[in-house]
C-alpha cells in the first residue's frame, strides 16, 4: 500500500495512504484534498491535475497523447511536471510519490 506525499493548493502537506492498483486520482479525491475529478478518471476534463515532484517526474511512465492534448488545452497553469492523477496508476514502487495539486482552473 503506497504512501503518498500531497501539498494541498494552501501548501499543507498530507500524508495519505494509497490501495495500489488504482489511479492517483482516488485517493486525492476521497480525502477532499481539492481534486474533483468530474469525470470520474475518464481523462476528459483535467480536474485532476497534479505537478509530480522532479525527483519522481522520471520514475513514471510517460503521459499518453490524450492526457498531453487534455493539460495542453485546459489548463491554465500547466508545468514540465504537470500531469493528470487520474492517468497515474498506484502500485508499490510508487510509495512515497510527491505531488502537489494545481490551482483550480
Amino acid at each position: 500500500m503506497p504512501t503518498l506525499k500531497v501539498v494541498d493548493r494552501e501548501g499543507a502537506e498530507h500524508e495519505v495512504k494509497a490501495g495500489a492498483g488504482g489511479s492517483l486520482m482516488e485517493p486525492l479525491r476521497d480525502h477532499d484534498l481539492g481534486v474533483t475529478a468530474i469525470c470520474g478518471g475518464m481523462c476528459s476534463c483535467a480536474t485532476c491535475h497534479v505537478y509530480v515532484d522532479a525527483a519522481w517526474s522520471a520514475k513514471l511512465p510517460a503521459p499518453m497523447s490524450d492526457e498531453t492534448d487534455m493539460l495542453k488545452d485546459l489548463t491554465t497553469y500547466r508545468k514540465g511536471t504537470s500531469r493528470l492523477a487520474c492517468q497515474i496508476q498506484l502500485g508499490d514502487a510508487l510509495d512515497g510519490l510527491k505531488v502537489t495539486i494545481a490551482p483550480e482552473e
